[in-house]
């Protein structure tokens, strides 16, 4: 038995309103369905579920973007608050993740159930 993907990620959303608006409208994201009652939302990034509901663990989100820099400009500028500006994480120097001396670089800023969003990408 092998694990394959990751399918589907559960995180918290206190307001289902206002989690569905931050998704759709601030991340561009695809709603898959909505169920109202229990109050599950569920979205698709590059074929991994997000499920979101009530009462929900927190949870931490890695997204990959390709520029990190233009990223962070483009979510600052829709009103995104970030905790922390881009910076380097890890430096690679043995080669583990990717080439020899790939800098991993990330910015955090939180969604509206509290969940922290990393915006991730490598020099």
């Amino acid at each position: 038995m092998r694990l394959t993907r990751l399918h589907q990620v559960g995180a918290n959303a206190i307001d289902l309103d206002e989690t569905r608006a931050f998704y759709l409208d601030i991340l561009g994201a695809r709603l898959i369905g909505e169920f109202n009652p229990p109050g599950l939302l569920f979205f698709e990034f590059s074929g991994t579920r997000v499920l979101f509901e009530r009462n929900n663990p927190q949870a931490i989100l890695y997204f990959w973007v390709d520029d990190i820099e233009t990223a962070h400009s483009a979510l600052a500028g829709k009103g995104v608050r970030f905790e922390s500006e881009p910076h380097l994480i890890h430096r690679d120097d043995e080669g583990i993740f990717d080439n020899p001396g790939t800098e991993e670089w990330m910015a955090f800023f939180r969604d509206p159930g509290l969940n922290t969003i990393a915006l991730t990408s490598r020099r």
